[in-house]
């Protein structure tokens, strides 16, 4: 038997709970010829829905990936289910946005450059000139200058969409990407876009948030990593850090440790999702951590 993680598949599924639904997965893929390798579940019992995160490997003589697709698709059929299955060897297509803060772009590119995020970059689009990442080496990566004004917003937008469809684009990352997209526009990126908030909770909104925590004397701050929608920064939530502060703490103070988190936050939001480990669960998500 081979053990090769690396050849492996991932099934992530939902649909509304009822009995045996773990043991009809787990049979299809026994009768399929397939090693589960790692399972995680979740029954919401506020929502009635099941979720389920399957990692499996096919041995030898094992059904195609193609007849394994058309089996899921008929207990789909019959249970009421959405699911995703895809080989862990085929990784998504990124496409990184940002403005002039680069901290979170520069770290999801070291990250994706030692291996640690391994997904396939599309572009890096901003609404900013190059110049404005002097500290990002992009190498060669493609760089999209699309500067944005009230009277472009609509036909720079209608250029970024163009853009995420001729790249293939999977999945778009707003790397402290300071503008508001369309409502238009977000519905065309459900579950696909993921924004970096700098709170906790929505709480600091618009200009200098840090300062308006500093005003406050808050003892904690925070980031949040959610899927945007037309709700600004309401999205559902994928992940979320916290750190302590004092009153010592600076406004500056508070930026700097605000950045660290807001970096680490967005990596392990878009591991998640790259990893196949983010559900949609009405206005909420089931992470399945590692």
């Amino acid at each position: 038997m081979t053990t090769d993680v690396a050849s492996s598949m991932v099934l992530t599924l939902s649909c509304p709970d009822q009995p045996g639904i773990v043991s009809t997965v787990s049979g299809l893929l026994y009768n399929a010829r397939c090693n589960i390798l790692d399972a995680q579940q979740f029954d919401d019992t506020e929502t009635g829905r099941f979720f389920m995160r399957v990692v499996f490997l096919r041995l030898e003589q094992a059904k195609s990936e193609e007849e394994i697709v058309s089996a899921m698709g008929e207990l789909a059929s019959r249970l009421g289910m959405q699911f995703v299955l895809r080989p862990n060897s085929a990784v998504k297509r990124v496409m990184l946005l940002v403005s002039k803060f680069e901290h979170c772009l520069t770290d999801l590119l070291y990250r994706w450059r030692i291996g640690e995020l391994p997904m396939e970059i599309t572009a890096v689009v901003s609404n900013h000139g190059r110049e404005h990442l002097a500290f990002t080496d992009l190498g060669e990566l493609p760089f999209h200058h699309l500067p944005i004004t009230k009277e472009s917003k609509v036909e720079q937008e209608a250029r970024l969409w163009n853009l995420v469809k001729d790249t293939k684009t999977d999945l778009i990352v707003l790397a402290r990407y300071m503008q508001i997209l369309s409502t238009d526009f977000s519905s065309k990126l459900s579950g696909r876009c993921i924004n970096i908030h700098h709170s906790f909770l929505p709480g600091f909104k618009g200009a200098k948030p840090y300062h308006q925590a500093h005003e406050r004397g808050v003892k904690v701050i925070g980031a949040t990593a959610h899927y945007v929608t037309s709700d600004l920064d309401e999205g559902p939530i994928i992940e979320q850090d916290t750190e302590r502060i004092s009153h010592r703490d600076t406004p500056d103070d508070l930026v700097r440790k605000g950045r660290d988190i807001e970096r680490r936050v967005l990596a392990r939001a878009v591991h998640y999702h790259l990893d196949d480990r983010v559900v949609l669960n009405g206005k909420k998500t089931v992470v399945f951590n590692d």
